[in-house]
């Protein structure tokens, strides 16, 4: 069921500030869930017959006017006029020749509003093409369509209620549109339709779908009260039917879980709890070789969901919240599964393993007690921001207890901190220093073995470094921890 399309998007350096990270995941997100809407709608045109609509749609704007002045003539062939109509509308600019036509969009209203059931399904199609436009004055003029379109989402047919669900979500990022569709009810019908519908996954998916568009605003909890309760219940994935309704409703979640400032309802539900093991589940189905199409696409906003959920959650509850150590196994399993070919979704693993560790002494035990610190000081030399998330986890390692920092250097952190001393990465430089530092006065026998294995000299050319804090620790460590 859940085909997904390939989608091309430059791989940009992390943003200066928080607020354009967050500008910056929310348009490479808005990317991704418009090709699985688009993927997802190629299925409900599968089965139609469009053998004869014969149009040359390369005159788009042509076909519309001719089309047009053919439906002034009732009968038969208006189901034909209005199957060319929907594929003449797939040009941008035959979209926009439509809605400058007088009555056009009058005309759509009355077809979707009769008795005639198949031509309400091709007049939905009509305005779902027209919803794919880029330009924003087509979305404005499909605005007389939309409170028909939310009083059929508690139709009957699946195929007429999915076609509704996502022609509204394709509208939904206008600004102007979204206001007008939210003082219309939207939300209470897709709360409806979510909770009548809620065995029929392809529903279910397009309500994901047509809610994560609405999330995405910065006010949107104001505005917004989505039932997380009816989400989180679809966040397993069906194996019969796909991932789908799980990635759609496992971004609402994200998007909702960014613009709440109050994380205690979503923790009260479990969906910390939630997220993390079906990210366990995700992690062992990788670490044996399974990646399923479009997998990517839950992992990413379940991991987001965690990261951000974990620094609001009471560090008293966190064992409960988050299982067992597995969680440490699976973001592990990840790291290493989309190293080379989802580098952003490694980095995002390693992050929510930093803010883990950070929090749990439990889980640094675990990180050691299951022999997966050798793994992640391998990835050390990878760029791309993982690696100083990496030795952030360390850090946090060696911040719990001296006895980890012994253990650390018995496998293998010291040469490795003698390699990112020298990279040209300062942020690296920094906290390489700050490891090391906690290693070397942890134990006289990593101070002997850091210097068996030349770190004296490297210290001392350390000393030459541009950053003057750099400089300072280095000859900190020399002359109070190495030489007196």
């Amino acid at each position: 069921m859940w085909r997904l399309n390939k989608v091309r998007h430059k791989a940009g350096r992390p943003g200066d500030s928080v607020e354009e990270l967050k500008l910056k995941r929310r348009e490479h997100e808005k990317s991704l869930r418009q090709a699985a809407e688009t993927d997802s709608l190629l299925l409900l045109n599968d089965d139609e017959d469009q053998s004869e609509v014969t149009m040359d749609t390369n005159s788009g704007e042509q076909d519309v006017v001719a089309v047009l002045q053919n439906f002034t003539h009732s009968g038969p062939e208006r189901d034909t006029h209005l199957k060319a109509l929907s594929k003449a509308l797939r040009d941008p600019s035959a979209q926009l020749t439509f809605i400058k036509q007088e009555n056009s969009m009058h005309l759509l209203v009355g077809l979707l509003t009769g008795s005639d059931a198949t031509c309400r399904l091709q007049a939905v199609r009509c305005l779902h093409e027209l919803s794919h436009s880029p330009h924003t004055s087509v979305a404005s003029a499909c605005l007389p369509a939309s409170p028909y379109l939310l009083t059929y989402l508690s139709g009957q047919s699946t195929k007429f209620t999915e076609l509704c669900l996502y022609t509204l979500g394709n509208l939904c990022p206008d600004s102007v549109v979204k206001e007008k569709l939210l003082a219309q009810g939207i939300v209470p019908a897709l709360a409806s339709c979510l909770e009548n519908q809620r065995h029929n996954l392809a529903v279910v998916e397009a309500v994901g779908f047509t809610l994560s568009q609405l999330l995405q605003a910065n006010d949107a909890a104001e505005k917004i009260i989505p039932l997380p309760s009816h989400l989180l219940s679809v966040l397993t994935p069906d194996p019969k039917f796909g991932l789908g309704p799980a990635i759609e409703c496992a971004w609402c979640i994200h998007y909702l879980t960014c613009s709440m400032k109050d994380h205690r309802v979503l923790l009260a539900q479990g969906a910390l709890l939630q997220c993390s093991s079906l990210l366990v589940s995700l992690g062992g189905a990788v670490a044996e070789g399974n990646k399923e199409e479009g997998m990517e696409l839950l992992i990413c906003p379940l991991l987001r969901c965690v990261g951000n959920l974990l620094s609001s959650c009471p560090l008293t509850d966190l064992s409960a919240q988050m299982g067992d150590v597995r969680i440490v196994v699976a973001l592990c399993a990840l790291l290493q599964a989309f190293l080379h070919t989802q580098p952003a979704l490694a980095r995002e693993s390693a992050w929510v393993l930093n803010n883990l560790t950070a929090h749990s002494r439990a889980l640094c035990s675990a990180l050691l007690t299951l022999n997966l610190v050798p793994g992640l000081i391998q990835l050390l030399p990878f760029s791309q921001g993982i690696n100083t998330m990496i030795l952030r986890v360390l850090a946090n390692i060696a911040h719990k207890k001296k006895d980890f920092c012994v253990q650390l250097a018995h496998r293998g952190l010291l040469s490795a901190l003698c390699a990112t001393l020298k990279m040209a990465d300062q942020e690296m430089v920094t906290l390489s220093m700050d490891v090391l530092f906690m290693l070397v006065v942890s134990s006289p026998q990593v101070a002997e073995e850091f210097v068996k294995q030349g770190g004296l000299s490297l210290l001392e050319a350390t000393q030459y470094n541009s950053e003057g804090e750099i400089r300072q620790r280095a000859t900190h460590l020399l002359e109070h921890h190495l030489l007196s």
